[in-house]
């Protein structure tokens, strides 16, 4: 059941993380050719996607060695994503508006996987356990060992 949970919350992720794709796309479509504007969208929903994926579908604590890999977690979306759009607009000759939702469904698969593997990941390895010192052994007449002659030496 944890994976399937994580499934759903991830496309519930998706969603919202493709709406805000979306609509900053079509926002600096107005103001940039549809190539950088898939590549500014894309970066500044990656950011959002992060936190939602990291509090929300896999309930992990965000650190920076994770966002640091997660732009890894898109690697693959951000490239069929980027070739779909291509594809579609200038190859296909669909609407440079819509192309972009068509890209992103063929990528979701690949990206669940990959984000699952980054986002579970331990942030860093537990330290080795250190030895505990071995105990002194008794001095005879019960004495504590290296009391009597040690300590001239100090004084």
């Amino acid at each position: 059941m944890r994976v399937r949970g994580q499934l759903i919350r991830f496309a519930l992720v998706g969603v919202v993380n493709t709406g805000s794709y979306y609509a900053c796309y079509l926002v600096l479509l107005t103001w940039l050719p549809y190539v950088a504007a898939h590549v500014v969208a894309f970066v500044l929903s990656m950011i959002g996607s992060f936190f939602l994926n990291s509090y929300f579908t896999y309930r992990t604590r965000p650190t920076w060695r994770k966002f640091l890999l997660f732009p890894l977690t898109n690697a693959a979306n951000f490239t069929i994503t980027t070739c779909g759009v291509y594809l579609l607009v200038d190859v296909l000759e669909f609407s440079s508006t819509y192309a972009p939702l068509i890209a992103a469904a063929a990528a979701i698969p690949i990206t669940f996987v990959v984000s699952r593997t980054i986002m579970l990941r331990p942030d860093e390895p537990d330290p080795p356990t250190p030895e505990p010192e071995p105990e002194p052994e008794a001095a005879p007449d019960g004495q504590r060992a290296g009391s009597g002659r040690d300590r001239a030496k100090f004084s």
